[in-house]
């Protein structure tokens, strides 16, 4: 049995990346949802895969850590399409946006971190910050100006450049940030999509609340 193991949706951006590439690939992959931010739950993770980080697959003996790598083996084993797109040109560039997500704007994760039920004040567009929803801005720009006739997402049809980006789009509506044209047209198609639609509702029924620090979760307990 293949399981993919995630942190809160509402909270873990990386948890999110994960479950969105398994639900749009059509491979049998079953989730658990461990809450992230309790003593059991760190104690359990390292129990059961050597660390305490989220998202993890397992498949029969076979442990794979971090979001992309396990994009990267769900591709591998779903049809064509699914993941990346087919053509060559496109997924090389998905593959490079998806990489530069995974490994910048830290700016944006840490002034702006996820929490998808939750709506609050726009924190003060400046430094790093500014600098990280620009370089968001100008991927999305260029991507949509390219292939906005293929379709309305980033590369015209769903891939895992969407769902990495997807947390994005919940950032700025939790934070308020306004986005117009084009921009705001591809943040409603993610926002409205069923895979996503499907885990918000799934986020919002979660019973455990976060306050985020800036290192990560620095308070976790069960809402009454």
């Amino acid at each position: 049995m293949t399981e993919l193991i995630l942190g809160n949706l509402n909270y873990s951006s990386w948890s999110i990346r994960a479950a969105l590439v398994s639900r749009a690939s059509g491979l049998d992959i079953s989730e658990r949802i461990v809450p992230l931010g309790f003593d059991e739950t760190r104690k359990q993770l390292i129990e059961e895969t050597g660390l305490h980080t989220v998202p993890v697959l397992k498949d029969g003996a076979l442990i794979i850590r971090d979001s992309l790598a396990i994009s990267e083996w769900i591709a591998e084993q779903a049809p064509a399409g699914r993941v990346w797109p087919k053509d060559p040109d496109k997924r090389a560039l998905a593959r490079s946006v998806c990489a530069e997500m995974h490994s910048s704007f830290v700016g944006l994760r840490s002034q702006m971190p996820v929490d998808i039920r939750s709506r609050k004040p726009t924190p003060p567009l400046e430094g790093d910050l500014l600098s990280d929803i620009t370089r968001v801005v100008a991927i999305w720009s260029d991507l949509r100006e390219a292939y906005d006739a293929d379709g309305p997402y980033l590369f015209g049809d769903w891939s895992a450049a969407d769902a990495f980006y997807a947390p994005v789009v919940t950032r700025f509506r939790t934070y308020g940030y306004e986005l117009d044209g084009a921009l705001a047209d591809y943040s409603n198609a993610i926002w409205e999509s069923d895979l996503l639609k499907s885990l918000r509702t799934e986020a919002e029924a979660e019973p455990w609340e976060i306050e985020m620090g800036h290192l990560g979760p620095a308070r976790a307990w069960v809402r009454e």
